[in-house]
């Protein structure tokens, strides 16, 4: 996949050599020469990363790096002949993923590039996958690797039945289940028709999930049928 990066270095000379460089690499670059530039080609366009030198005209790379956190997380990564500005970029809540030093030679540059983005891809395919693992209906959240419930970041106690009840209901959230599908979905044995077992577990449930258990919103009661998660 072609990766899309946002050059910003106000030295010509540099610039090129570095775009040159990056391109027969494989890289499409975009180049602006000072901050403002900058700003207005990071809104223009969606890059995989930016590669940044701290020392620019009209904004320093610095602020363009704080007004860019403040909406991104994209990977950054400095360029710097200054140690104390390279030290507040990575260390002080700047946000900074990397740097180089100046004079640095085009080899090392674009072994930094590729583990800055590869570092970024997988950590954006664990956050990905950890998300797969989870179920959320509205303030109510499922981890389904750690059979954990939360609510509003709280965790809510569950006994293994309630949790697969629950699990059942919300990989399912426009099916209504009767009573006989929830007990052998989850107690995995024939149903003989005993419904207190499931009433209480729906009721225990509600008791712990419910803001409140009379008015349910959660697990809905479908007349005739059973239970649903209920829509919000």
């Amino acid at each position: 996949m072609n990766k899309q990066i946002l050059l910003v270095e106000d030295d010509p000379y540099i610039a090129e050599m570095v775009k040159d460089h990056l391109k027969k690499d494989g890289f499409t670059i975009r180049h602006a020469s000072d901050g403002e530039q900058a700003v207005h080609l990071f809104k223009e366009k969606a890059f995989d990363l930016i590669v940044l030198d701290l020392m620019l005209p009209d904004m320093d790379g610095l602020e363009f790096l704080q007004r860019i956190r403040a909406s991104s997380y994209i990977p950054v990564l400095i360029m710097s002949a200054k140690d104390s500005d390279v030290d507040k970029a990575l260390g002080l809540g700047f946000g900074a993923d990397d740097y180089i030093a100046k004079p640095f030679s085009l080899i090392e540059l674009t072994a930094r590039v590729k583990a800055v983005l590869r570092r970024a891809t997988h950590y954006t395919q664990t956050v990905q996958a950890e998300a797969s693992n989870m179920l959320h209906i509205h303030e109510l959240t499922l981890d389904l690797d750690h059979f954990s419930a939360r609510k509003k970041g709280e965790e809510i106690k569950l006994t293994p039945k309630e949790w697969h009840i629950l699990k059942l209901l919300m990989e399912n959230p426009r099916r209504a289940f009767s009573k006989e599908q929830i007990y052998r979905a989850v107690w995995n044995d024939e149903y003989y028709a005993d419904e207190n077992a499931i009433q209480v577990h729906i009721s225990r449930l509600r008791e712990k999930i419910e803001t409140d258990p009379a008015s349910p919103q959660y697990i809905k009661t479908v007349w005739g049928i059973g239970y649903k998660v209920g829509a919000f």
